[in-house]
């Protein structure tokens, strides 16, 4: 059976190529998140962290794309006996 799974390192590269893309610094998405330093976003980049649920949608928003646009599926196979 497979089981998608949010494939951090890739949606970070994601993250950062939307972004740049958009033509928005870091220091942007700092502002308008309210983070006192940029560290979470460059964790989400580096594909380290993910934005919460709220904070995707900001993102999503803000990058104008869809949330299915940011983030980046894999499968996974795992085995279920009976």
């Amino acid at each position: 059976m497979a089981i998608p799974t949010i494939d951090m390192v890739r949606t970070g590269q994601n993250i950062n190529r939307l972004r740049k893309l958009a033509g928005i610094s870091v220091k942007d998405l700092q502002d308008v998140f309210g983070f006192a330093t940029p560290q979470a976003i460059y964790k989400w980049q580096h594909g380290t962290a993910l934005p919460t649920i709220d904070n995707l949608v900001v993102l999503a928003s803000v990058l104008g794309v869809r949330i299915d646009d940011i983030l980046v599926m894999t499968d996974v196979q795992i085995s279920i006996s009976a």
